[in-house]
């Protein structure tokens, strides 16, 4: 197709759409015009449960878009689905939960326990985003030119070696711990704010501002852009292609770091298994908003977790949630299987 082709021509070109695909474009939008149509529903007869609703699912999905964006970020570059992610994000945790409680013994507020947050952050961030490196490192890339399942297979081991470091040092039950802020807060109307929740998007919106602005404006950031386009042009131009997805996969490990102090002092608990549940939502988001796409990963983050809590406390239940969650992703995807903000693509032959 030309740029002069008149767009009578363009849409003479297409193909009819069958009468399957039709009826599959029919149903799903019927059944997201349904879905909008009782979130408008339950807004206007329950404000109070639905603006609860709706705080708690900005604190989840904050965390959901930092955990998405270490998915996005590798896939971005390397085309990975780096399944081990989530579980990375369980030994942050563990890891700020030992900072924060065991090593410096906080447990109330004070400017002391702003402080050790803080050194709790850094170090955490450090921990995940080093052991990230490391697995780079030592596993993934001696597989960069391997069939793209040697590499997925690899991830999926890696996980279950997260899991046993979790198992071995937090234990096999879920472990609840103090936490700074408890479960204080304060009152707009009925609706209660947790300062967790506020600490939280305190903390999540300066890092996404920051790595958004670094990858978009810093030189280290265009190298970013040049190796995810084609990684044999960016050696031509002089970029160091090992040491620039090396970055990329510090980038991300610390913004799981980051999510992992955030989730221990906001639910004041650790286990083992946290990072399947919370890496696979986490994986659904960057998903939803378009894999590659770093304001996608965003938007599906907070899409997901308001969903998700409008469910919990609204709708079928939270036993129905992954299944809510999931539905819509299933219908979204037969409208756009890029997602929100991803662009269509053609595989590379």
């Amino acid at each position: 197709m030309t740029l002069t082709q008149t767009a009578v021509e363009v849409s003479e070109s297409r193909p009819p759409r069958s009468p399957a695909t039709l009826a599959t474009w029919i149903i799903g939008g019927a059944l997201l015009l349904a879905v909008a149509i009782w979130i408008v529903y339950t807004a206007a007869t329950k404000p109070t449960q639905f603006a609860s609703a709706v705080v708690t699912g900005i604190n989840n999905g904050a965390l959901y878009a930092l955990i998405a964006l270490g998915y996005t970020l590798v896939y971005g570059i390397i085309e990975l689905i780096n399944f081990s992610h989530g579980d990375l994000f369980m030994l942050s945790t563990i890891v700020a939960a030992f900072v924060i409680v065991t090593v410096f013994g906080v447990t109330t507020l004070s400017w002391w326990a702003a402080i050790v947050t803080l050194i709790a952050l850094v170090v955490t961030m450090t921990f995940a985003a080093g052991l990230n490196v490391a697995a780079e490192r030592l596993a993934y890339r001696r597989l960069r030119r391997a069939p793209k399942l040697a590499p997925l297979i690899t991830a999926v081991g890696l996980s279950f070696v997260y899991q046993f470091v979790g198992v071995t040092t937090n234990g096999s039950a879920q472990k609840p711990w103090d936490t700074i802020l408890g479960s204080s807060g304060f009152y707009i109307g009925n609706v209660k704010i947790n300062w967790a929740t506020i600490v939280v998007i305190a903390v999540t919106v300066p890092l996404l501002a920051l790595m958004t602005w670094l990858v978009a404006n810093t030189r280290q950031g265009k190298a970013m852009r040049a190796t995810a386009q084609d990684q044999d042009a960016a050696r031509l131009m002089g970029i160091d292609v090992d040491r620039t997805i090396a970055f990329t996969f510090g980038l991300g490990g610390a913004l799981a770091g980051a999510a992992g102090v955030l989730f221990m002092q906001a639910n004041g608990l650790t286990r083992w298994d946290a990072g399947f549940r919370l890496g696979l939502i986490a994986f659904t988001a960057a998903v939803l908003g378009g894999i590659g796409n770093l304001t996608g990963a965003v938007i599906g983050g907070f899409v997901i977790g308001i969903i998700e809590n409008l469910n919990n406390s609204l709708g079928f239940g939270q036993q129905w949630g992954q299944t809510v969650i999931f539905t819509i992703l299933i219908v979204l995807m037969v409208f756009r299987p890029e997602g929100i903000l991803g662009t269509p693509t053609t595989e590379k032959v």
